[in-house]
């Protein structure tokens, strides 16, 4: 028997329906269902899908105590790797006793490589003959094109790879954790107020700080502006005096007063000029673009991930910004004309020649991503179909012509003031016309010759300020991380969100909390090799040349280990400020205004140390004795404003699926409205109303259903029970595994830091339990 090891189930799903030759029978071990099949040579095949690591890196049990071990002594400590899943271990371990070879199908990056590394671990470990026939199979989208091209043409698993993979692995446990338990025990913020840091979360932080600070930092300059309103054969429009901005007041009134008109049209330009295509998208690209569209990073990146693992779009983790020429362009856009853009896809099928688009970035692990498969909108959820729509049509406007636009200038002579109005129109739509998110609106100006006469209706003087440096939106971030080399494409999503989540920053475009400013300036004044993206971006480097075999994962894990030593030993002589720094932040996030009651303290964020639940009350407590209730769920962020209509400040409340923002005082005339849904919601869970109505079945349980019908899957009578709605919302639930590199820096919850039973361990796998033996242990050409 063959057996098949693929990263996720519904990658088992797909490949097992485009591998076999005849039906596939589903089966289950400990609730973890594979996949029976006789490929078309009539041979038994297996395939079985991991939940991505299944083994993770992990400090022995003696360090789990976070008082009774000094984070120093995590730098040096040993790793041991334990099993996440241990279903899913003990069901590849049965699968693997009766195979005779193995093929590792999972993604193809460096953690896929690592991940399928660990299956084979687990696969030797119960049958080590499988040594001589493991193979590698290596595919940018699930189609049957590409699924049966990549195991035609089967190849060796990366040892280097995979080593860098791991490298990251270790390198970030030992950091975060090392770092997270310094800060959260000198602050005295343990369990769930723990205080995160990590190698590469931490120059990000610094980044979005820094931004921030030239914000605050920032002093306005006022500038006046005088603008027109004119009018000639009927037509109406407005334009600006030539000098746009005026630093002098007094000039800008004496020009203002001298206007009268009329005035006379003293030249008019027209430009074309060639709008080039977009380059295909990468990573990066897509996300900045998805978040244009108002995703967060992390939900593109899990969106465009689901769309992948459903045949719908193609890898969605590349550095990649030009085609390869294997890949059949006309055959892409044939599948598209199954589709909602059918019609687009049929204009660029008609082409004589197909010529795309390039970008500046060629890699050779992935192509840039392109759709896979047709799909209609009623097909998706709303939220899938738009990125599934986004990554179709920028496919389609890399193989469409350059647009054309024209920018019209009409300058003016009023009262020997020069004026003038500008403008645009698209002459030529070219890829405009399949991609739309990057067209502006036209902007017509009248149709005016030189010469002609204009007439003054009104006239404007404005008084402005300029403003701050804009802060970074979610996809300007990560393309500044990408500059600094800071994370991966495959972990920078993850990273801001776990920023979130640690609520060091708050909304979009991205703002940090008074925590997040003092914990990234007390990293930058008492230890600034850990908020610098120079350390980082070296460790990168470092990792890359394991890839390359320029360097070996214990020869990069060392050095990082003697970088964080360098570093500890900064934050330790400093403990004291670092931590009275931290605390300046805390205590400046837990106020929310001042107090209407009293007028002259302040109102904050208090837990009661009785029934722990926290509420907004005056400091100056016993003298006022104003409270407000709060949501017991979600950070709260000041906001700065106050209610017109009650007085209190408005907070805002981070919980849930999106933020909202409330006044404090319960009786505000403004919740009117919310009071009476809460008051109809409770009446119709008392049997007084209509009874709420039965959720419907989601698009993605509907999509998953019809993969599995589509694949030619049969779920025998035996496993049919086993086979749940239970185990079925687990599968999808698994596919939010989050990579090593945003966690790392929140090691407890489960990575055998408190105390607890120790976790089934095994030893760090080491170069040479791969290279020991016959020529037939080379996992790499």
């Amino acid at each position: 028997m063959r057996l098949i090891i693929t990263e996720k189930n519904n990658a088992a799903v797909k490949i097992a329906g485009i591998l076999a030759s005849g039906p596939v029978k589903q089966e289950s071990f400990l609730k973890v269902p594979y996949y029976m099949f006789e490929d078309e040579k009539g041979e038994p095949n297996a395939a079985v899908g991991l939940k991505g690591h299944v083994l993770q890196v992990e400090f022995p049990p003696e360090y789990a105590d976070w008082r009774k071990v000094d984070p120093k002594a995590l730098i040096d400590a040993p790793l041991v790797k334990g099993e996440t899943a241990k279903s899913v271990v003990r069901a590849v371990a049965k699968l693997a006793k009766s195979a005779g070879s193995l093929i590792i199908a999972t993604d193809f990056d460096r953690e896929g490589e690592l991940i399928g590394l660990e299956a084979l671990e687990i696969a030797l470990s119960v049958n080590e003959s499988l040594v001589r026939g493991v193979r590698r199979a290596r595919f940018s989208a699930l189609t049957k094109g590409e699924i049966c091209r990549a195991f035609t043409n089967l190849e060796h698993l990366s040892e280097p790879l995979a080593r860098a993979g791991e490298a990251r692995q270790d390198i970030d446990l030992i950091w975060g954790a090392t770092l997270t338990r310094f800060v959260s025990l000198a602050t005295s913020r343990l369990g769930n107020q723990f205080l995160s840091v990590g190698r590469v979360q931490s120059p990000t932080l610094a980044l979005i700080v820094e931004r921030e600070k030239e914000r605050r930092a920032f002093v306005p300059e006022p500038y006046w502006v005088v603008t027109v309103d004119l009018s000639a054969d009927g037509q109406a429009f407005s334009a600006i005096h030539k000098e746009e901005r005026f630093l002098d007041a007094a000039r800008a009134k004496t020009v203002f007063d001298a206007l009268r008109g009329p005035g006379t049209v003293s030249g008019v330009k027209r430009t074309t000029k060639k709008v080039p295509r977009p380059a295909p998208f990468n990573t990066t690209s897509y996300t900045s673009a998805a978040t244009s569209l108002g995703f967060s990073a992390k939900a593109a990146m899990n969106i465009a991930e689901d769309l992948y693992m459903d045949g719908y779009i193609s890898y969605p983790r590349t550095d990649n910004t030009v085609y390869p020429s294997s890949l059949d362009l006309r055959e892409v856009l044939q599948g598209l004309t199954g589709g909602d853009l059918a019609r687009e896809a049929g204009e660029l099928l008609g082409r004589q020649k197909l010529e795309p688009s390039r970008g500046s970035k060629r890699t050779t692990d992935h192509p840039p991503i392109y759709p896979t498969g047709a799909v209609r909108k009623g097909q998706l959820g709303d939220r899938e179909w738009r990125i599934y729509e986004l990554v179709a049509r920028r496919f389609l406007a890399t193989l469409a012509d350059d647009a054309l636009s024209e920018s019209n200038r009409i300058d003016l002579d009023i009262d020997a003031e020069p004026f003038f109005l500008r403008g645009s129109r698209v002459v030529s739509p070219g890829w405009l016309a399949y991609y739309p998110y990057s067209r502006q609106k036209d902007a017509e100006l009248p149709k005016l010759a030189q010469g002609d006469a204009v007439e003054l209706v009104d006239k404007h003087l404005e008084a402005k300020e300029t403003q701050p440096p804009s802060r970074y939106g979610q996809g300007t971030l990560i393309e500044l991380m990408e500059k600094h080399g800071l994370g991966t494409k495959a972990t920078r999503h993850n990273i801001i969100q776990n920023l979130y989540d640690r609520g060091y920053i708050h909304g979009n475009p991205v703002e940090p909390t008074e925590t997040g400013i003092k914990m990234a300036e007390a990293l930058l004044e008492y230890a600034p090799r850990i908020a610098s993206p120079d350390m980082t971006a070296h460790l990168e480097a470092d990792m890359d040349a394991i890839a390359e075999r320029d360097l070996t994962k214990d020869e990069v894990v060392r050095s990082s280990r003697q970088l964080l030593h360098e570093a500890y030993a900064s934050l330790e002589e400093n403990r004291e400020q670092v931590a009275a720094r931290i605390f300046e932040g805390i205590t400046d996030d837990r106020i929310v205004g001042d107090c209407p009651k009293c007028g002259t303290h302040k109102l904050r964020v208090i837990r009661s140390k009785t029934s722990k639940k926290r509420f907004v009350g005056c400091e100056g407590y016993p003298d006022c004795d104003q409270t407000y209730p709060l949501p017991q769920r979600g950070d709260i962020i000041a906001t700065g404003e106050i209610c017109p209509a009650c007085g209190t400040p408005r907070v805002k409340v981070l919980g849930g699926r999106r933020p909202w923002v409330l006044c404090l005082d319960p009786d505000c005339p403004t919740k009117a409205e919310y009071k009476e849904k809460r008051a109809a919601r409770a009446a119709a869970r008392d049997g007084d109303g209509p009874p709420p109505a039965k959720p419907a079945r989601t698009a993605r349980a509907k999509a998953a259903a019809k993969a599995t019908k589509k694949a030619g899957v049969k779920t025998t009578a035996k496993t049919a029970a086993k086979t749940t709605a239970k185990t079925t919302a687990k599968t999808t639930a698994a596919k939010k595994t989050e990579t090593l590199e945003t966690v790392a820096a929140e090691p407890l919850r489960g990575r055998g830091l408190r105390n607890r039973t120790a976790p089934r361990v095994r030893p760090v796998l080491g170069a040479r339990d791969l290279t020991a033996g016959a020529g037939h242990r080379r996992f790499d050409r």
